[in-house]
C-alpha cells in the first residue's frame, strides 16, 4: 500500500515508521518552511536539509510525484513540499492521513482516496474522513474512532512528569530565530536557550531541550518555539515519543480495518 501523510512533523513521523515498519510505502507532506520544535523526530527535516533519519528509517526530499515514488519504493520515506496536497491526484495513494495537527480540517475529504483518516480534533468520522485518531493524552489516546470527533483541543500541553504547560517555550518576539542551545542540552530554569530579534527565550524548568525551532524560521510572540523534557533523558530527544507510537498504532489499525 501507498500511504500519502499530510504534515511532517513529530507525531506524523511517528505514525510514518508505523505504516513503514508494517510495510507500506509511505510519502510525507508539509509547507515549505516547517515549524516542527522535535526536529531530530522529524521527517520534515528533510525540506531542510535534503534527506533525514529518524530512528532507523530514512527519509528524502523528492522534487516530484515520480521522484516521491522511487523513494518510497527503495525504502524509504519520501518528503515533499505539498501543503495544499495538491500531488494527492497524480500520486494515487491508497491511503491519506491528515497529521498536519492544526485542531481543524484543512481540506482533507473522504473522496482524496480509499481510505481517509484523520488524526486529532477537528475531524468527524463518516463526514470528512473515514476514521478519526484520538490525541490528547489519557485514558483514550491513540484509539481509533469510526463514527464521531476525538476530543475537542483543550489548549494545555499534556502532562509530562508532572509538568503542563511550564515545559513549553514560547517565542518572546517576532522575527527569525537564533539558537543559543541544542537539541538534547541538559538546561536549567533562566537560562538564555534562543534569541528573536535580540530577546532572550529563557528555559521555563530544568530538564532536557527536547526541541527547538530550527535556526532562521521567522517566528512570532508567543510561538511554540522550544520544548523541555523535565524527565532528564537525552534518549528521548532522539526516539519517537509514546504519544507518537500510540496514535501511529491507530492510524495502522484503521488502515488495516478498511484495507
Amino acid at each position: 500500500m501507498l500511504a500519502y501523510i499530510r504534515g511532517a512533523g513529530d507525531l506524523a513521523t511517528g505514525i510514518a515508521l508505523r505504516l513503514h515498519r508494517a510495510g507500506m510505502q509511505v510519502v510525507m507532506a508539509d509547507i515549505a518552511e516547517p515549524t516542527c520544535i522535535r526536529r531530530t523526530v522529524a521527517m520534515s527535516e528533510a525540506i531542510r536539509c535534503g534527506h533525514a533519519q529518524v530512528e532507523d528509517v530514512f527519509g528524502k526530499l523528492a522534487s516530484t510525484v515520480a521522484e516521491a515514488r522511487a523513494i518510497a519504493a527503495r525504502g524509504e520515506i519520501a518528503v515533499m513540499v505539498d501543503p495544499g496536497a495538491e500531488r494527492v491526484t497524480e500520486l494515487a495513494p491508497d491511503a491519506v492521513v491528515d497529521a498536519i495537527l492544526a485542531k481543524r480540517n484543512l481540506g482533507t475529504a473522504m473522496d482524496m482516496a480509499p481510505i481517509v483518516i484523520g488524526v486529532g480534533p477537528g475531524f468527524t468520522a463518516g463526514e470528512d474522513c473515514h476514521a478519526a485518531v484520538e490525541t490528547k493524552r489519557g485514558h483514550y489516546l491513540g484509539r481509533v474512532l469510526y463514527t464521531g470527533s476525538p476530543i475537542a483541543n483543550t489548549g494545555v500541553p499534556g502532562i509530562i512528569a508532572g509538568v503542563g504547560a511550564d515545559r513549553v517555550l514560547r517565542a518572546p518576539a517576532d522575527g527569525p530565530f537564533e539558537c543559543v542551545r541544542r537539541i538534547g542540552d541538559a538546561v536549567h530554569a533562566g537560562e538564555v536557550v534562543g534569541r528573536v530579534a535580540g530577546e532572550p527565550m529563557l528555559a521555563t524548568i530544568d530538564g532536557v531541550l527536547r526541541g527547538l525551532l530550527a535556526p532562521g524560521v521567522m517566528a512570532h510572540a508567543g510561538m511554540k518555539a522550544g520544548d523541555i523534557d523535565p524527565r532528564g533523558d537525552a534518549s528521548f530527544c532522539t526516539t519517537v515519543s509514546d504519544k507518537a507510537s500510540a496514535v501511529g498504532g491507530g492510524v495502522l489499525e484503521a488502515i488495516c480495518h478498511f484495507a
